[in-house]
């Protein structure tokens, strides 16, 4: 069991090294940086005195090495747009939003795909398993940008029932935290159902059933302790593509979290401030998957030897 978690602990280290270096050669196709921070009439001087300050005069492949140094000491230097703050302070200061963004996103997700799950298992083959499947095509088929302006419209322009964006108390996170989870709820009601099906036709229900049982007790009691197994472990994974799906769903609503920050960065080419949110966001994605697959070796021992 040692070797398996040493053994995928490597492999993440070396994800989150590969992310490193995509993110810091992408961070520069978008262009040089002088061109948004300098004025237009600054000359040749100033550029080459400004380039020398911030290291943008070495190569590629020192500013690379400098910017891994700094890195593993958790330093990812100043901001270039917000003057004043460093990249990983910038990224702790909006980071408390999107945590909560994303758990409420997750607890609107479970609380939707649970139930239609398992009464879809349930009921298959009736017009309600017709109507979960249909839940879940939309689910997965909706752009995330357009769900979101489309209950904008309708439930904060036209009916008035919701603020249109900004960061409040529980009314402003409802829109952002649908549009986010509504994807994850079409794969957890889709797993849920799955695995309610498998455990629906065991031979330890149909003990229950013929022990006399309620139906009630047999489905939410017996049969979602079995099948929660798999949904359990994959939330996890929910988590961490909340977090790091929360770039559009931020920039719809205007909320004030990493995501609304990692695309002002990227407008105003501040790569200190680009650097620290994907590798900050690619660390939360590659840790939740660590846990689930040591959460699955300890589940199924099998995998362990794999």
């Amino acid at each position: 069991m040692q070797r398996y978690i040493a053994r995928r602990f490597l492999q993440s280290l070396l994800a989150l090294w590969v992310m490193s270096l995509v993110v810091f050669s992408l961070a520069r196709v978008t262009g040089n940086p002088l061109d948004v921070m300098l004025p237009l009439e600054a000359g040749p001087e100033e550029y080459e005195r400004i380039s020398r300050h911030w290291g943008l005069d070495k190569p590629l492949a020192t500013q690379y090495v400098v910017f891994l140094t700094k890195a593993l000491q958790g330093d990812f230097g100043n901001s270039w747009k917000w003057h004043g703050y460093s990249a990983m302070g910038l990224v702790a200061q909006r980071l408390p939003a999107t945590l909560q963004l994303a758990g409420f996103a997750l607890l609107i997700s479970v609380a939707i795909a649970l139930p239609i799950g398992v009464l879809a298992a349930v009921m298959k083959g009736t017009v309600w398993d017709s109507a979960a499947k249909i839940v879940a095509l939309l689910g997965q088929s909706l752009p995330g940008f357009w769900l979101g302006i489309v209950l904008m419209w309708i439930f904060a322009v036209h009916l008035g029932w919701l603020p249109t964006s900004g960061r409040g108390g529980i009314q402003y996170m409802i829109l952002p935290a649908i549009t986010l989870g509504w994807f994850q709820v079409a794969a957890v009601m889709r797993l849920v159902r799955s695995s309610m099906l498998d455990v629906l036709d065991s031979e330890f229900v149909k003990l229950t059933r013929i022990k006399g049982l309620s139906e009630w007790k047999v489905v939410w009691k017996h049969c979602l302790r079995n099948a929660a197994i798999a949904p359990l472990t994959f939330f996890a994974i929910i988590a961490g593509v909340l977090m790091t799906g929360s770039v559009v769903t931020e920039s719809v609503f205007s909320w004030p979290g990493t995501g609304l920050l990692v695309v002002d960065a990227v407008r105003a080419r501040d790569f200190q401030v680009v650097q620290a949110v994907v590798i900050v966001f690619a660390g939360i994605f590659i840790f939740t998957n660590l846990l689930v697959d040591i959460l699955y070796a300890y589940l199924d021992p099998r995998i362990r030897y794999r």
